[in-house]
């Protein structure tokens, strides 16, 4: 392999446009066979690439491969990392890494922004077009030089590079999930409801969901998807419950309507109290907190 790879460097060394053949070297640590897999595999679908044979191809076709081959290796890596923990934590802890934010973020450390094709004015501001390029490339990878090396780009770069594994295995990051429990523990009824939708200045639809408790509002919500928008709602109606007196006051009323005793203050508690911070709460360059949207 050592001596293959060298082999392929000194090949490079005389190609005219080594660029790109570089810029995948440096990423993965493979020097690219068929350079059109790499150039597919970054190309958005608003810009989408001229192949060899004439046809015009984008990244979605490989950004489903790619996604099915991530959440493979990273259930093999856990599963031999965690032997003696139960599906459900294995289940919890592949969801935080293959995330979109987490994604997104570490292709960015990687430096695929600066290498994806999308034509698109600001796009990369509200969907993860740089953490789904990734993918895509996982896919180029895996059909240019197979499973062992997206494994190794996987293990040996995206999750001992750029995650902390115990920090994502010790913290519980989905803000609906611990709100939709936190209720249902306490005998209390709440629903989300999607109250409006619109376009922002660059023409993408914002979602924006409210959650009730009984009759009253108790948060709401705004995001890119309806699951970012319920969790960003679900986070507001957590800092509610724990800190707005008029909203415990209701709390209150409503259990006692059903002959339940007020709310233990220790279960207020239990509830964060932090508003979520940067994505890089997992990744290396930092030490802060990340929330699950998933």
């Amino acid at each position: 392999m050592l001596f293959k790879q060298l082999n392929k460097k000194i090949r490079l060394l005389r190609h005219k446009g080594k660029e790109p053949y570089l810029s995948i070297y440096k990423i993965t640590g493979y020097y690219p066979d068929n350079i059109e897999l790499y150039k597919q595999s970054l190309s958005h679908r608003s810009a989408p690439v001229m192949m060899d044979d004439g046809r015009w191809l984008n990244n979605e076709r490989m950004e489903f491969l790619g996604d099915a081959i991530l959440n493979s290796i990273v259930a093999d890596i856990l599963y031999k990392r965690y032997p003696n923990k139960q599906e459900g934590f294995l289940t919890t802890t592949r969801s935080k890494i293959v995330q979109r934010e987490t994604l997104n973020q570490i292709a960015v450390e990687l430096g695929i922004d600066r290498i994806v094709r999308y034509a698109t004015p600001n796009i990369h501001r509200h969907c993860y077009i740089f953490g789904n390029a990734m993918e895509a490339l996982l896919a180029a990878l895996y059909l240019d030089h197979g499973y062992r090396c997206c494994f190794n780009f996987v293990n040996d770069v995206i999750v001992e590079r750029y995650l902390i594994l115990e920090k994502i295995t010790k913290k519980e990051y989905n803000f609906k999930s611990l709100l939709i429990e936190w209720c249902q523990r306490n005998k209390l009824n709440i629903t989300f409801n999607l109250i409006d939708t619109y376009f922002d200045a660059d023409r993408t639809p914002v979602f924006q969901t409210e959650i009730c408790m009984g009759e009253k509002q108790i948060g709401t919500g705004a995001g890119f998807t309806k699951k970012e928008s319920q969790q960003n709602a679900a986070e507001a109606a957590i800092s509610a419950i724990r800190t707005d007196a008029e909203i415990r006051q209701y709390i209150s009323v409503l259990r006692k309507e059903k002959d339940r005793g007020d709310v233990d203050e220790r279960e207020y508690a239990r509830l964060p109290l932090k508003k979520k911070e940067s994505i890089e709460a997992v990744t290396t360059t930092d030490d802060s907190e990340i929330i699950d949207q998933t």
